[in-house]
């Protein structure tokens, strides 16, 4: 900061010791001449800047309390759309002056912004008005933030407008790869972006990362169902309105004040992480009828009145610890969000984020609904209690999956790979022998006879017993259970070796740099996975789809990169990377570089469709 303040009064030095007389200005812009298109067709504004040696420009990409970025805004009255500015790739480094990794142009860079023009318009020349924003610096001073305005003339021929360019979507290049294109969301209207942002939501709940409040919602509700004075609706109303307010308010502030990887801050934050595994244990033993969840003697009697009201301050705890858990689920539509609102916009994020949880939270209302009118009904409680046991195993058992994340960011080495498959397979074997009545606990019932319904399930949970036990003698589980576990981390695991990762017969690299010098000695391409250690999309991903034969083809013909951006060795730069070259936080983000550093393609995180991860592969093949 220090040095930001000495470069600012350096500039007004500048200015006012020397005078603007002498001030020459190390870059010139320049714009094309008469554009020639049709009525209805896209057209390519394109800005020309050339430098002089050893000073530079921001590219588009904002960096918060960092350098103005380049801006460009075009009006005038035969404009129906305009879409996103392209840049070649920028150079990505550490700004001494300003403390933090930057994205700048040297030498000479073009700049273009496409725009569809309106349909209808008469034959002839046309004008638009374009302003370029910029700022200009070299390693030793920065000169202020400038803009500069042109005159652009659009002549407009006679004729329909020819196929191939009409689509503005498409004349966007540097978003081509990306299978969201959010300002053409916004730029279609309030409609458009809504049901984007609800198909987003609706989609989000097919993550694995989802599935562990499932037992934790329907336990939690059942004891909501027990007490008298609650009403079912209400509280499930309640808890659906909670994760959507914590959700978009918590996701929105995170963004404003620790950038565009907030949210995936807080969900690998290690203390986070050992408070929900906490919690879920402290639950758990509750089910079990350990003891009962009290609040002390002085706030029970606070909160006296709160409970005659329906006692909706638990509700609204579990909605905020629902949030903390789903942000493990930042898919690609919400980093796209938390980007624009780390970068000073706040009503599409905020209206985004409210839709976007809306369809997360619908189902889970629903699911909080039902438990409470089963505890409701006549003699529910013996099989009732039986319930809650066995939700109260799969809590312990969801409780390990935050307990090793914890171990993996602070590298306890205990809540492993095989210590906590070890430990689900034995919490199954449990579960389905309780079921049988071989095991009682303090509210249960005698069970004089098995019915078929707890037959039935405790023939289930000693079957994933002994299916996840053949797991710890080398058997390949499923994917789905897969990405809930740690990584592996031993040698022979094939994950990590060093400071490389190795899988099959080729590397991962966790050094872009390393991994480039790599691709030019090779003239392969280079495929960087942004992942997280706490990503349990990641997990799914690497289960499913990067074992797959056709895939590992593909693998070894590439240069192979690991970025963690939760954790590890410089993951802060590792994440602003992702942040200031791809505009997203999301995790897992793949993407495809050449040997010259330059972007071939992206891929948003999770897919179930093995063609379309294989297509993009394609891309990057060389030979």
């Amino acid at each position: 900061m220090k040095k930001y303040l000495f470069r600012v009064l350096l500039c007004i030095w500048i200015f006012s010791g020397m005078g603007l007389a002498q001030f020459q200005n190390p870059i010139s812009i320049k714009t094309g001449g008469v554009l020639p298109a049709r009525a209805g067709e896209v057209v390519n504004i394109t800005f020309v800047a050339k430098m002089d040696s050893g000073w530079h420009i921001y590219a588009v990409h904002d960096v918060p309390d960092g350098p103005t970025a380049t801006n460009i805004s075009i009006s005038g009255e035969i404009i129906e759309k305009i879409g996103k500015i392209t840049e070649p790739d920028p150079i990505v480094k550490f700004d001494e002056g300003f403390g933090m990794i930057t994205p700048y142009h040297e030498n000479e860079v073009n700049f273009s912004i496409p725009i569809l023009l309106h349909t209808g318009l008469l034959p002839g020349e046309h004008s638009l008005s374009a302003t370029i924003l910029y700022q200009v610096c070299n390693s030793t001073l920065c000169y202020p933030p400038k803009k500069e305005t042109f005159s652009i003339q659009i002549m407009v021929e006679e004729g329909s407008p020819r196929g191939g360019k009409t689509d503005l979507i498409l004349a966007s290049v540097r978003n081509a790869n990306v299978n969201i294109d959010l300002d053409a969301a916004i730029q279609k209207g309030i409609l458009s972006f809504i049901l984007l942002s609800l198909s987003m939501g609706f989609l989000a709940l097919l993550t694995p990362c989802v599935f562990p409040m499932i037992p934790i919602t329907v336990s939690y509700f059942i004891h909501q169902g027990e007490l008298e004075g609650r009403n079912p609706i209400k509280q499930a109303s309640v808890y659906a309105m909670g994760i959507i307010a914590t959700f978009s308010i918590l996701g929105f502030l995170l963004a404003v004040f620790l950038g565009a990887s907030g949210a995936n801050q807080l969900a690998a934050n290690p203390w986070v992480n050992l408070f929900i595994g906490s919690l879920f244990i402290y639950f758990a033993l509750s089910l079990f009828g350990m003891y009962e969840i009290q609040l002390p003697e002085k706030l029970r009697q606070m909160t006296v009145k709160q409970e005659s009201r329906g006692g909706y301050i638990g509700t609204l705890f579990m909605a905020l610890t629902f949030t903390l858990t789903s942000f493990t689920c930042t898919v690609q539509f919400l980093g796209l969000l938390l980007v624009a609102a780390s970068q000073g916009q706040w009503f599409w994020p905020v209206l985004g984020m409210v839709v976007f949880s809306t369809a997360f939270a619908t189902p889970f209302f629903f699911l909080a609904l039902f438990p409470q009118y089963l505890a409701k009904m006549p003699q529910s409680g013996g099989w009732l209690n039986s319930v809650k046991v066995v939700m109260g195993f799969m809590e312990i058992a969801a409780a390990l999956k935050f307990l090793s994340n914890t171990d993996l960011v602070w590298n306890w080495g205990f809540f492993t790979h095989t210590v906590v498959l070890a430990t689900w397979t034995v919490i199954a074997l449990i579960t389905g022998i309780y079921l049988l009545g071989k095991i009682q606990l303090p509210h249960d019932s005698k069970v004089e006879s098995i019915g078929v319904g707890r037959l039935l399930m405790s023939l289930f949970f000693l079957t994933i017993g002994l299916y996840l036990s053949t797991g710890l003698v080398g058997r390949s589980i499923h994917g789905l259970i897969y990405s809930y576990l740690p990584p592996k981390m031993e040698k022979d695991s094939g994950v990590i070796i060093g400071d490389k990762f190795e899988e099959e017969n080729f590397y991962w690299y966790s050094n872009l740099d390393e991994g480039l010098k790599e691709a030019v000695g090779t003239e392969k391409s280079v495929f960087i996975d942004f992942t997280g250690y706490t990503c349990t999309n990641c997990r799914w991903m690497e289960a499913n789809i990067f074992t797959e034969k056709e895939v590992i083809l593909r693998f070894n013909k590439m240069v192979l990169v690991h970025l963690f951006t939760d954790g590890g060795e410089n993951y802060r730069e590792k994440q602003q990377y992702e942040i200031d070259r791809f505009g997203t936080a999301a995790l897992p983000f793949y993407v495809l570089l050449n040997p010259q550093n330059e972007v071939i393609a992206t891929f948003p995180g999770l897919t179930r469709d093995l063609e379309e991860f294989l297509n993009f592969l394609d891309k990057g093949i060389v030979g």
